[in-house]
């Protein structure tokens, strides 16, 4: 799938999707889930450790 193609099902721009993948820009939780649901279907799961 291109930057692109993620970027229209997710609802945001290529270069957003270009950026977080070079970590030039962090993205919200929130956008990686849609990333993950949107885009390839799946689900986002974060646990935290102490």
């Amino acid at each position: 799938m291109t930057q692109k193609q993620l970027a229209e099902k997710v609802g945001t721009t290529r270069s957003y999707i270009s950026k977080t993948e070079n970590n030039i820009k962090e993205a919200r939780i929130s956008t990686l889930q849609k990333i993950v649901k949107l885009g390839f279907g799946g689900d986002l799961e974060l646990s935290i450790k102490i």
